[in-house]
């Protein structure tokens, strides 16, 4: 795995719109609030030509133009780090126009984004064999007031984040909108985190470790089986360390849930499988469809593979999100009624 330099100070961070761009309100006054901050941090920030364009459909621009701004933001030398507008619906069209093998053979970079962004961040473990990112993207530095999982972020971006644990609450309804961009996160529910050992409920789980890769459900079932499905030969490549999948949900309900892990399963991705953190689903929290939840949709299809599940974590599209250094050695504990998290960069 190769891992990126980190952004140093007085580093340059790099814009992209691979999926949604950042015209309309609240997310223009957000990425105009978090530049602020960057620069205010001491850093320097070049924007791709796509950042404030919505003439595509479900991304930025066309699906040529955001490839090609991808890749070339990627290899050029203009900034050290990218950090992805937004996400979105359609980044999967734009896959055709990146240019895989020229990120590859270029010197690595770290890119920051989730959701849509799961069409890069997982592709650069799987086919590049570069770690990445998985958390927020820049509109989420405008906030009035950074969450810890922000400033964690922004740790792990600059290479001092080695540990992350959870937190102690989270947010079901934002109060962020067109007249109020920059709320901060609207903290209302307490965490608490569900515990499976295969398919039976416990109490406490082991310490597990592997390589940790994942993102969006959403976007790897549509990946399997397409020529971007590169996880047979990643599995066979770190068949001795073994995987840590996490895995979460945006727009899934329940029953969909579950159809994508079969997918997945069904394809042989879970073949070296450590251990499972399941982020909290965004559409389908405390969701019930025919003796079907949050929790038997996951449990009944990886259940199989007896090792620890953590559902419920700190992932995904229900913040706050702790940063998953996508590519590394995790090492996955669970403290107390937490979740802690161990990177080693080997």
């Amino acid at each position: 795995m190769r891992y990126p330099e980190f952004l140093k100070e007085n580093g340059t961070i790099g814009l992209v719109a691979p999926s949604f761009g950042c015209t309309f309100e609240p997310y223009k006054s957000c990425m105009d609030e978090a530049i602020n901050r960057f620069k205010a941090m001491g850093y320097s920030v070049v924007e791709g030509p796509n950042c404030r364009k919505a003439d595509g459909i479900g991304i930025s621009s066309t699906p040529k133009n955001c490839g090609t701004e991808l890749t070339d933001s990627y290899v050029s030398s203009d900034s050290d780090i990218l950090i992805s507008c937004g996400g979105g619906e359609l980044m999967c069209e734009i896959l055709d126009y990146v240019d895989f093998a020229a990120i590859k053979n270029a010197t690595p970079k770290w890119f920051l984004g989730y959701s849509d962004n799961t069409n890069f961040t997982f592709l650069l473990n799987t086919i590049c064999d570069t770690a990445s990112i998985y958390g927020p993207c820049v509109g989420a530095f405008g906030m009035s007031e950074l969450h810890p999982a922000l400033n964690d972020t922004i740790k792990a971006i600059c290479g001092q984040l080695n540990r992350v644990s959870g937190y102690e609450s989270f947010e079901l309804e934002s109060k962020k909108d067109e007249e109020h961009p920059l709320e901060p996160y609207n903290l209302t529910e307490k965490k608490e985190l569900k515990l499976f050992m295969g398919e039976a409920e416990v109490n406490q789980l082991s310490t597990f470790q592997g390589i940790i890769t994942g993102g969006c459900l959403d976007c790897l079932a549509n990946l399997v089986g397409t020529k971007y499905d590169n996880v047979k030969a990643f599995n066979e490549k770190y068949k001795d360390e073994g995987i840590v999948w996490f895995l979460e949900a945006c727009d899934l309900n329940v029953m969909a849930i579950r159809r994508a892990l079969w997918n997945l399963d069904a394809a042989g991705w879970f073949k070296n499988a450590k251990g499972f953190i399941i982020g909290r689903p965004w559409a389908a929290w405390k969701q019930e469809m025919m003796g079907l939840n949050q929790y038997n949709a996951v449990t009944g299809i990886l259940g199989k593979y007896n090792v620890p599940i953590i559902m419920d974590a700190d992932i995904g599209h229900l913040p706050p999100a702790m940063p998953i250094i996508s590519g590394a050695d995790a090492t996955v504990s669970v403290v107390g009624k937490n979740i802690e998290i161990e990177y080693k960069l080997n």
